[in-house]
């Protein structure tokens, strides 16, 4: 499924960016399915607007975003929930998880929503390799937040998708647990042929990024 982005900006966006140069805002953009876009931008030009408005929880924008040849402002109810489950996945930048769960849980809600793409001993497997294993039966809620973040990083790869949302994933993870975040990531998204779209305030060299955008 292709994202297509087509002249938008946020309309509280709107007199501050008119004017501004952007690979995105005001812009016309076809990305792939299968492409690893990278968007570099400070604090305050919209990277988390960005997303909502993908994700569609966000409408107060000019322009138009597309799900491949299907104009995103068309789209609500089911068919709305049926992108969400098996075509568009998301790591928000706040991670809304639901804190009187446990992380096992929140992780689980997400996989047995659909379909299942992963069997249920995935989620230990995951947990494993990102050094969460301990607190899988804690509540969400009193998990520190880098522990959150791996908690929100597997709850996103448990469903099937066309295409991964980040919101600065790595934000709270240190050098040794970003590396292997990146790697699941970057695994996960070859088994479905998945492009992925991040979004973070600095360079990385966490995935071979086939484009590099800026707002």
């Amino acid at each position: 499924m292709q994202l297509q982005i087509n002249q938008v900006i946020p309309i509280p966006l709107k007199d501050k960016f008119s004017l501004r140069s952007s690979d995105i805002w005001n812009n016309n953009l076809t990305l792939q399915k299968g492409e690893q876009v990278k968007i570099k931008a400070p604090s305050g030009t919209g990277k988390t607007t960005l997303i909502h408005i993908l994700y569609k929880i966000r409408m107060d924008y000019s322009g138009n975003v597309f799900y491949g040849n299907e104009n995103t402002r068309s789209i609500s109810g089911d068919s709305l929930a049926k992108y969400r489950q098996q075509n568009i996945s998301i790591i928000f930048q706040d991670l809304r998880l639901f804190s009187n769960l446990t992380a096992r849980e929140n992780i689980e809600l997400k996989r047995v929503m659909h379909t299942p793409f992963h069997d249920a001993t995935i989620i230990d497997d995951m947990s494993d390799a990102l050094g969460i294993t301990s607190i899988l039966d804690q509540r969400a809620g009193l998990c520190s937040y880098g522990e959150q973040q791996r908690i929100a990083i597997i709850r996103a790869l448990m469903q099937p998708f066309d295409w991964l949302l980040m919101d600065e994933p790595f934000s709270h993870l240190d050098a040794e647990n970003t590396k292997k975040a990146a790697l699941m990531i970057q695994s996960e998204c070859k088994k479905r042929n998945a492009g992925f779209l991040l979004t973070d305030l600095d360079e990385d060299d966490h995935f071979h990024y086939s484009k590099k955008l800026s707002l």
